[in-house]
């Protein structure tokens, strides 16, 4: 799946948010037991990027060029047993 975004906002005020919203992106995705890849990229050329994809053991192990603090992520125990 891909989704686009298209922003309004000028290209400076489009800079200053993208690394916050690429934080709060990857913050909720991180919780999913999901392989996922996220990147942002700005009209003025900066870009955030997060991969995140869980092991075997359900664990994350993620890279970020966003600086995210990132959620512990833990499958609940019904949801490991569903495996």
């Amino acid at each position: 799946m891909e989704i686009r975004f298209i922003s309004s906002l000028a290209p400076e005020d489009e800079a200053r948010i993208a690394g916050g919203l690429a934080t709060a992106i990857a913050a909720l995705l991180d919780q999913l037991p999901i392989a996922y890849s996220l990147r942002i990229d700005t009209a003025v050329g900066k870009k955030f990027q997060h991969t995140h994809y869980p092991d075997a053991d359900g664990q994350a192990d993620t890279g970020s060029s966003a600086q995210a603090v990132l959620l512990p992520f833990s499958l609940p125990e019904h949801a490991r047993m569903a495996r």
